[in-house]
């Protein structure tokens, strides 16, 4: 559906280093980056959709962003990568059957209080 999805934050530079650390377990890399006003392009090389972050004038409203992980370990490893990066937890990596059975995910809370998670809808790995 999504091209890519750009928004702002208040801190360009803590913003930056923590999406490139938490999303590094997903294979998450940047493909673009121009002045902060600008920004920069995250995306997994070879795929199409991105995020895009840059530097806004104003304290953006909390989103909610949910990145699609190939397995539960990289669920975890994301979850300890974010955490590292100076995220706050917001829901350890487990299942949500409330969602569907296979609903395996993992929350965090980022510098601007954007609620990121990554999800992995594969049964459990054998």
């Amino acid at each position: 559906m999504f091209d890519h999805v750009k928004f702002g934050v208040s801190d360009y530079a803590a913003s930056k280093a923590f999406f490139l650390k938490a999303l590094e377990p997903l294979g998450v890399a940047v493909v673009a980056e121009g002045e902060p006003t600008y920004g920069i392009e995250l995306c997994v090389p070879g795929e199409t959709v991105s995020l895009c972050l840059y530097q806004a004038e104003h304290q953006p409203a909390p989103l909610h962003l949910a990145f699609k992980a190939t397995s539960r370990q990289q669920v975890r490893d994301f979850h300890r990568a974010a955490l590292k990066a100076g995220g706050t937890d917001h829901g350890a990596p487990g299942l949500r059957p409330h969602y569907h059975a296979n609903y395996y995910a993992a929350f965090v809370i980022g510098p601007d209080g954007h609620n990121v998670e990554a999800v992995c809808h594969e049964p459990n790995e054998t």
